[in-house]
């Protein structure tokens, strides 16, 4: 508990303690439970979250202490990686590759490829033809033949997508005070 004031004073790269102070009210707002961590359950009590299929993933990978919860200081760190317009795009990439790597292997395998998209795509598509597009983005993107995606090959895909180091601008956003 120590560690959450020091962190309060401290701030974090890229925000001003008033924006963390500012942050730390909105935490304790989503924190409806008064735990002082937010759980996948409280984000997805937000009307602008209920939907979204990816939260739980982003729940994951913002909990760096693996507690199934967001405590303040990931909360804030996994926030600055998107309000910080000059987080490295790397970082970004990195973040968004771990969106896919469930285990946390550093590739992307058939089956992770596969649970993801179906908690994007829902029951709108079969699993046979869900299936077919893993298989064909795996072979697409799989330079080296291992049968997985790693790191390289998923940036090559992104650079394609998204030229001129677009990236970055895409996976910004803004964040309005608190």
């Amino acid at each position: 508990m120590g560690n959450r004031n020091s962190f309060q004073s401290d701030g974090v790269e890229g925000f001003s303690t008033d924006e963390v102070a500012r942050l730390q009210k909105r935490f304790k707002k989503l924190d409806l439970d008064h735990s002082g961590s937010i759980s996948t359950n409280e984000l997805l009590s937000l009307p602008e979250l209920k939907d979204n299929p990816l939260v739980k993933r982003v729940v994951a990978i913002f909990d760096r202490d693996n507690s199934g919860e967001i405590d303040f200081k990931e909360f804030v760190e996994g926030l600055a990686m998107f309000v910080v317009k000059s987080t490295e795009r790397e970082q970004k990439l990195k973040f968004l590759f771990s969106v896919y790597d469930l285990d946390g292997d550093g590739l992307i395998a058939n089956d992770e490829l596969f649970t993801v998209l179906k908690m994007m795509v829902g029951s709108n598509l079969k699993d046979t033809q869900l299936q077919q597009m893993v298989d064909k983005t795996i072979n697409a993107l799989d330079k080296d033949e291992d049968g997985k995606i790693n790191f390289e090959e998923f940036c090559g895909i992104i650079e394609k997508s998204f030229p001129n180091d677009k990236i970055t601008t895409a996976l910004s956003i803004d964040v309005p005070n608190v």
